[in-house]
């Protein structure tokens, strides 16, 4: 039986890695065109490009992990050596440095891909963690549950802090130096918390899941396992479509604010002495709502299924998302309010997501003897990376297509294309997910035989 600390030490993990992949889903987009000053395409095509390499990056990382042996296990040793890097290197991310055009484009493909390298270096072993924890679906379900409410806490909390957090560096001022220091800044504070987030979870967690098979595997072997698992490739499919998904809605989301409804014009929100923006407020209410979500992941899949629940959740996705294209700039409660329904839809499919990878690395051991659980939680890291890279990578260029000016007055045909952000383009990678989900195999019958067969296993092992 894991323990409540535990529980929470593992979701610590995700609050660290959530705190960054927001703020570069969210801002670092407009961070690269407004702040650093890139045109958008030719933001768009770098992160194609890095993530790309960085997705292949992702199973060399499992692989290692698999192979990693030491006093704490094969996955937690990431946690202790890579949280200051990780906070160092999302610190330079988000620098501008006093160079020309091409020096500037060279230091953002260098740091932004090497911030992907060490986001891979930790959190490819941190989600393995979860296959080796306990063996028990039931409890590997709770943790899911844990991680995934503590991941929307941070996301919560980097957002919903993080432009009060630019005002108050920059102390109210528009000049640009004064901005990039401010976003720098900023960053620092993230930085520092994720960086003691990753050393507790490190701290407050334990893997107990051994190999039946003690027999050291080649990389061919295990690669070759990889290929013919079926349903990590279906995940993994169906993970790309969900990023794309996130990705889209979050990168244009400050767009949408900025150039559509003018949130400048609207009138400030003051708590406890902190100004929020209308995009901060919505992309953090997005996050409650995607706490909500996952709250109702486990009693719902429960009830109906992993696999219905997944595709009753991105279908209702769907025609919210193409409803939220009519709405006006002054229907500002509608719109936060659809942003809270198709959020809760989002919450709800990423726990399941996690809960049946460990599934499908189960299904390996038991098909093949061999259990690659790092490099199969890979495919976690690497649908996220495809993801984000298609959905980062079309935003820029479309931007760029509709006539994007950063900065300045926006004509009615790039303010269409910025709605389509958050409407058309986000049903269709929704629908797109539903289209992979529904041919997942591995039903919660399926997966209870697979662990009994394990266990079987295991327990006549033990008796040798």
């Amino acid at each position: 039986m894991i323990k409540l600390t535990e529980k929470i030490g593992y979701g610590f993990g995700d609050m660290a890695s959530s705190m960054f992949w927001k703020l570069f889903g969210a801002y670092l987009m407009i961070f690269y065109t407004d702040i650093f000053g890139l045109p958008a395409a030719m933001v768009g095509t770098m992160f194609l490009v890095t993530r790309i390499w960085d997705s292949v990056f992702d199973p060399i990382v499992g692989v290692i992990a698999d192979r990693t042996s030491s006093r704490w296990g094969k996955f937690r040793p990431y946690l202790l050596y890579l949280a200051i890097p990780f906070a160092l290197i999302g610190v330079l991310t988000f620098y501008t440095p006093p160079f020309g055009d091409v020096g500037k484009l060279v230091y953002a493909y260098l740091t932004y891909s090497l911030m992907m390298m060490v986001y891979s270096g930790i959190n490819v072993p941190y989600a393995s963690l979860l296959g080796v924890m306990s063996p028990d679906p039931k409890e590997r379900n709770t943790l899911s549950t844990y991680r995934m409410m503590f991941a929307y806490l941070g996301s919560f909390i980097a957002l919903l802090l993080f432009m009060p957090m630019v005002n108050c560096f920059s102390g109210g001022s528009s000049d640009i130096a004064d901005q990039q220091f401010a976003w720098t800044m900023a960053v620092v504070v993230i930085a520092v918390m994720c960086a003691v987030l990753f050393l507790g979870c490190f701290a407050w967690t334990k893997e107990r899941v051994k190999p039946i098979n003690d027999r050291k595997t080649s990389l061919k072997e295990d690669i070759r396992d990889l290929f013919h698992n079926k349903p990590w490739w279906i995940l993994f499919g169906a993970g790309v479509a969900t990023l794309v998904f996130n990705s889209v809605r979050d990168g244009a989301a400050v767009y949408y604010f900025k150039y559509y409804i003018l949130e400048e014009q609207h009138q400030s929100i003051s708590l406890f002495g902190i100004t929020f923006v209308l995009s901060g407020l919505y992309l953090s209410i997005g996050q409650i709502a995607n706490i909500i979500g996952v709250i109702l992941a486990a009693p719902v899949s429960n009830r109906i299924g992993k696999k219905r629940t997944f595709a009753a959740s991105m279908l209702l996705a769907v025609i919210l998302s193409i409803v939220f294209f009519w709405f006006e700039k002054d229907d500002l409660t509608w719109i936060f309010l659809f942003q809270c329904l198709i959020s809760i839809c989002a919450g709800c499919i990423f726990p399941l997501l996690w809960s049946m990878y460990a599934d499908c690395a189960d299904y390996s051991e038991l098909r093949t003897g061999n259990r690659a659980t790092g490099l199969i939680f890979s495919a976690s890291s690497m649908s996220q990376k495809f993801g984000w890279a298609i959905g980062t990578a079309v935003t820029g260029w479309l931007l760029s297509f509709f006539g994007f000016q950063p900065n300045a007055e926006q004509s009615p045909e790039t303010i269409q294309g910025i709605k389509m952000f958050l409407s058309w383009l986000p049903a269709a990678a929704a629908f797109i997910s539903v289209l992979f989900i529904v041919l997942y195999p591995l039903s919660e019958r399926k997966t209870k035989e697979i662990m009994e067969k394990l266990n079987l296993k295991r327990a006549a092992k033990t008796n040798e």
